[in-house]
C-alpha cells in the first residue's frame, strides 16, 4: 500500500507560482465553505525552499481576505436576496455576531473552520465593512503563516498519518467535494433554524428589535 505525497494532490504546485498560487487561493475562497484546495496548495509550495515562505502567506492572506470581501458586501445586500421571513429567523444570530463583529472575524480567519458561518451573518447585519477587512486579514496572516512555517519545518510528516494506504488522489479531491457538501447543508439548515427560540434561551438581548449594536 502507498501514500499520497502533498505533491500527489496538486503535482503542479512548483510550476503554478505565485500567481497560480493567488489565483487558486482567490477563487478557493470565494466559493463558500470549501477553504481546503487554497490550504492544500499553500502547504505544498511550502515545503522545500523553491518559494519565499513570506511571499507564499502574505499572498495567500491577501488573495483570501479580498475573497472573503466580496463574500461579506453580496451579504451585505442581503436584504434584497433572502426572503423577509428567513431574515425574521436569522437577525437574534446576525445581532449575536455583530456584537463580537471583530473579534468573531478574526478567530474565523485565524483557524481553519468554515469562516462563511460567521462572514455572511456580519454582512446580514451590516457589520463596519473596514472593521471586517481589518480582522480578517490579520486573522488570514495568522493562519497563512502557521500553515506555511508548519508546513515547511514538518513537510509529509505532518500528514503521513492521515494519507498512509492512500493509493491515489481521488478519496482526497471526493473527501473536499463531500465536506463542501456538508458545510452547505449546514449553512441552509443555519437560515431555517428559529433563531429567536435559540438564542432567547441565553442571550435574550438579540431578541430586542432596537439592539443593532
Amino acid at each position: 500500500m502507498g501514500i499520497v505525497d502533498f505533491t500527489d494532490i496538486f503535482p503542479f504546485a512548483p510550476e503554478v507560482g505565485y500567481l497560480g498560487l493567488g489565483l487558486v487561493n482567490f477563487f478557493g475562497s470565494l466559493i463558500p465553505f470549501v477553504p481546503l484546495p487554497g490550504f492544500l496548495l499553500l502547504a505544498t509550495m511550502s515545503v522545500g525552499n523553491q518559494f519565499d515562505l513570506h511571499i507564499l502567506a502574505l499572498l495567500s492572506a491577501i488573495t483570501a481576505t479580498v475573497a472573503k470581501q466580496i463574500i461579506f458586501y453580496v451579504s451585505y445586500g442581503g436584504r434584497r436576496i433572502i426572503n423577509e421571513k428567513t431574515r425574521k429567523r436569522m437577525r437574534p444570530f446576525e445581532r449575536l455576531v455583530k456584537r463580537y463583529g471583530a473579534a468573531a472575524a478574526f478567530f474565523a480567519a485565524a483557524t481553519p473552520i468554515p469562516d462563511d458561518l460567521v462572514y455572511v451573518p456580519l454582512g446580514l447585519a451590516k457589520y463596519n465593512p473596514k472593521r471586517f477587512f481589518i480582522a480578517t486579514l490579520t486573522g488570514k496572516i495568522v493562519l497563512s503563516y502557521a500553515i506555511v512555517l508548519v508546513s515547511h519545518h514538518l513537510g509529509i510528516s505532518l500528514v503521513e498519518p492521515f494519507l498512509e494506504n492512500v493509493e491515489d488522489t481521488t478519496p482526497v479531491y471526493v473527501g473536499i467535494i463531500v465536506f463542501g457538501a456538508i458545510m452547505t447543508s449546514v449553512v441552509v439548515l443555519m437560515l431555517r433554524l428559529d433563531w429567536q427560540k435559540i438564542l432567547g434561551r441565553f442571550a435574550p438581548w438579540t431578541l430586542d428589535e432596537n439592539n443593532n449594536d
